[in-house]
């Protein structure tokens, strides 16, 4: 076992996991891909061709080039051993001819490398010329995702619909700090609306195309007041709706927080029932609480988000913990707490939950700040289980070092180093913990079946008429350990 990279020491065991407990990574189509001459234009195209835009002018024309590098992505993954590797779907990419093809490529690949494939089918770059102020969009959403299910749904069985829309609508449409780069504030409440319902759409797209594992992934993180005065408490209760439970009641209750659905367009009780769409797991992107008081009359900011003075809330910063290359503080603590509150608000009502991102920004290949932070994240994971939380899977963000939004390449969350110049890949010592991570948890499993395969034997001893039977079982369940194993 690797050790503490902090005190040079062996660390605590990590716990183990539930059999069947997925292990991935993730990425982002906009992020990674490149290619830009081969996809139509995206909202994002558009952004970055403003000056100022990115802090560091650069685009995604190229990022990781990973669309003519896949090959070489996907071998990454199989020696990192994960079981799963959630991608996004590129809309613009689709669009143009031939667009399915690289996807289709993608997919072919990472099921021969043993690695499921688990695509998102929208992580920020809509098309350029359509807006999600218009609720149109939502149908085209859903026309879009039946063209990718029917393409690629013969070896694809777990579903994203939608990456975070909370941060996609307040960034992108409330603030402009990401594209499109509106600065609506509260007129920007129908892009929440309009996101919800092309969800609730692309869910019945897919069940349609014969999915039975479809998902989404929300962002969420406790909300804690400054201080216990009403006025901070009501502020940061207003900021958790907005940032948290307006994006979970619907999909969990079918219903808006109270006041909320008064402010969204259309039929908003008939569009509810779409929004709700049965999910068959809830994926949660966390990364940091956020510390929310009253209004200061000032600009206020935290973690690289800055909100104009009018809101009638503020953010503080959260004082006392170390931060990361964003700026974002380390508190693993959040993840039990905000996945026990999930437990406790929605009760049987949510489906079983995977963590679908969670990471940091370090510089340098010997990151030990990322490699004790995700180990800080995983045992707290492993709290919520034990705290009765069904969580079935956890995927790093991200795979690769990459185009971060608005930071440009100057935020690296990849376990794996990419020279922007050269566009060589380098494994970090992150990559080679995380892959140990894994096996150590292939290990567990192959113990639990040959124990498995031992109680079975000695049942099959004993029950006579059953026991041609029981060694069948106990001969598949040996050669299950066994590759186990070997992976």
């Amino acid at each position: 076992m690797a050790t503490d990279p902090s005190t040079g020491t062996a660390p605590d065991p990590l716990p183990r996991f539930p059999d069947g407990f997925l292990w991935g990574v993730s990425t982002s189509a906009h992020q990674i891909e490149g290619a830009a001459g081969l996809r139509e234009r995206s909202v994002w195209d558009d952004f970055t061709d403003l000056p100022g835009r990115v802090k560091d002018g650069s685009t995604a024309a190229v990022a990781c080039d990973h669309y003519h590098r896949h090959r070489e992505d996907v071998a990454l993954l199989a020696d990192l051993g994960v079981d799963a590797y959630r991608f996004s779907v590129s809309w613009p990419r689709v669009n143009a001819p031939g667009g399915l093809d690289f996807y289709d490529r993608l997919v072919d690949d990472l099921c021969a490398a043993g690695v499921r494939p688990v695509p998102t089918l929208f992580h920020w770059d809509l098309p350029a010329g359509l807006d999600w102020l218009e609720r149109d969009t939502a149908a085209r959403f859903a026309a879009y995702v039946s063209v990718v299910a029917d393409r690629l749904g013969d070896r694809v069985g777990k579903w994203i619909t939608l990456n975070e829309p909370a941060e996609h609508t307040l960034l992108g449409h409330a603030l402009g700090t990401h594209a499109p780069g509106r600065t609506l504030l509260f007129d920007a409440l129908p892009v929440a609306h309009h996101q919800l319902l092309a969800h609730g759409l692309a869910v019945r797209a897919l069940r349609a195309a014969g999915a039975t594992d479809i998902g989404i992934a929300n962002s969420h993180g406790p909300t804690w007041p400054a201080s216990d005065a009403p006025a901070d408490r009501e502020a940061a209760d207003l900021y958790d709706v907005l940032l948290n439970r307006m994006f979970s009641d619907p999909l969990l209750t079918g219903r808006y927080p109270e006041g909320m659905g008064e402010l969204m367009p259309g039929d908003v009780a008939a569009d509810l029932e779409v929004v709700a769409e049965p999910l068959d797991f809830y994926g949660v992107n966390y990364y940091a609480p956020a510390l929310v008081g009253a209004p200061l009359g000032t600009e206020t900011g935290s973690g690289g988000v800055t909100l104009p003075a009018e809101l009638p809330f503020s953010l503080r910063a959260v004082e006392g913990r170390p931060l990361t290359d964003f700026g974002w503080p380390v508190v693993p603590e959040g993840l039990t707490e905000l996945l026990t509150g999930l437990r406790d608000r929605y009760g049987d009502r949510l489906p079983p939950v995977v963590i679908t991102e969670n990471g940091c920004s370090y510089e340098g290949l010997d990151d030990r700040d990322r490699i004790a932070y995700l180990d800080g994240h995983v045992r707290a994971l492993h709290r919520a289980v034990e705290a009765g939380v069904d969580v079935r899977g956890y995927f790093v963000w991200s795979l690769l070092d990459n185009f971060e939004w608005a930071e440009g390449y100057a935020r690296r969350f990849g376990l794996v180093h990419v020279d922007f110049t050269t566009l060589e890949r380098t494994p970090k010592a992150s990559y080679g913990w995380f892959r140990e991570l894994v096996r150590e948890g292939r290990r567990g499993r192959a113990a639990g079946r040959r124990r498995a395969a031992a109680h079975i034997k000695t049942s099959a001893l004993s029950a006579g008429s059953r026991t041609l039977e029981a060694a069948d079982h106990t001969r598949h369940a040996a050669r299950a350990a066994e590759e186990d194993e070997q992976a």
